[in-house]
């Protein structure tokens, strides 16, 4: 294998890669010692600069080994006009010699440009064409924290396809004695570098009396315990106290992966949280037809809330991709035929039901309830 002391340049035009250089040292350190970089990396703590020297002396002789990890600073120019250090990206060996595994991280300073996805694109070309370990490169793997949605989001936006999350795969960099979960995905010669699937987002809508927002932490003082027949609303999608924390990350993965959007509904005036309404795919991403679903805290009944927050979503899921919804042709939504509240709301948005599947839910007497199928095309037209 020829192997060479020359780190590569590789730029697009807005970023570039180059060789570490003793000048990054300060830059080095402050990123370190961000509290981002704490958080998601096991960076040593506290973080000093013959760290940071120790760091670029050390990426800079690994292009001189074989089977090395190959490391890049990142490069970019800020609104000065002034060539900045913005970050790290290396390849590192993965099980074998045609397989790569990408790690990066981002100075305070550059994160929120889109930097770290056109870096990520410049380390997969140069990876799939050039035979890094002295094969060609066949894939390349991404790992980070579950939780670590900047790092997910620069994959997602550079095409690595996501295959699912690791429990306990990760040492924790607090030092805490359990290992953390770990989100995994990659890419592989031949797949663009893109993003596959789209990045949902809970675009904020108003009504008169409701508005529809993303979920926040804090809305957990709003939570009530609710009291309606199990049979209503399959257990895990009820929003519990107890599991709220868990219960909204969940959602924002749907986002992530493009299977649905999660608002939460709260008061247009004390904007407290009054319940959750979704539109979502039972089988992948969303593309032309998803279902509705919603659910209100006991005392946010009675006051039209579920009504507006239905017509919002609706209009939001109809409304053409051009006008920032999601374009759908179709919306579909099931309920138990008992549920008469739930069933006044999607006519009240011009749902119709199309069919009924007879003894499906199990009642608290023991007896059999009735499931009821609804759907909605723009204009109120059915086939």
């Amino acid at each position: 294998m020829t192997v060479t002391t020359t780190v590569p340049t590789l730029t697009d035009g807005v970023v570039t890669l180059r060789a570490h250089s003793l000048d990054d040292a300060d830059a080095i350190v402050d990123q370190s010692r961000d509290p981002e970089s704490l958080r998601w990396t096991t960076v040593p703590r506290p973080y000093t600069r013959e760290h940071a020297v120790g760091f670029i002396e050390g990426n800079l002789a690994a292009w001189g080994e074989a089977g090395a990890k190959r490391s890049w600073a990142i490069e970019w120019t800020d609104d000065g006009g002034d060539a900045r250090y913005g970050g790290t990206i290396d390849l590192r060996p993965g099980a074998a010699a045609s397989v790569g595994e990408l790690g990066f991280g981002l100075h305070p300073d550059a994160r929120g440009r889109g930097l770290m996805s056109r870096a990520v694109r410049l380390v997969v070309r140069h990876a799939f064409a050039t035979p890094v370990w002295g094969v060609p490169v066949r894939r390349v793997h991404w790992r980070a924290i579950v939780g670590n949605w900047g790092s997910r989001r620069a994959a997602w936006a550079a095409g690595f396809t996501f295959h699912g999350t690791l429990p306990g795969s990760h040492p924790d960099p607090d030092g805490g004695p359990d290992a953390l979960d770990t989100w995994m995905g990659s890419i592989t010669p031949g797949d663009p570098l893109s993003p596959q699937t789209p990045w949902l987002a809970a675009t904020p809508a108003e009504g008169e009396r409701v508005r529809l927002r993303p979920w926040r932490i804090e809305d957990i003082d709003a939570v009530e315990v609710r009291n309606d027949p199990e049979h209503w609303m399959p257990s895990r999608s009820i929003i519990r106290r107890e599991n709220f924390a868990t219960w909204v990350h969940n959602r924002q993965e749907r986002m992530a992966e493009g299977t649905g959007i999660d608002w939460c509904v709260a008061d247009v005036e004390s904007d407290r949280a009054l319940g959750g309404i979704t539109v979502f795919s039972r089988g992948g991403p969303i593309t032309d037809v998803a279902e509705l679903g919603y659910q209100f805290f006991p005392s946010a009944r009675g006051r039209g809330a579920a009504k507006e927050a239905a017509r919002l979503a609706v209009a939001h899921a109809l409304a053409p991709t051009s006008e920032g919804g999601l374009g759908l042709r179709r919306l579909v939504a099931e309920t138990a035929a008992d549920n008469e509240a739930s069933n006044a709301v999607l006519r009240s948005v011009g749902f119709v039901e199309f069919g009924r599947e007879h003894a499906v839910d199990r009642l608290a007497d023991g007896g059999w309830g009735d499931g009821l199928y609804w759907e909605l095309l723009p204009g109120g037209t059915t086939p």
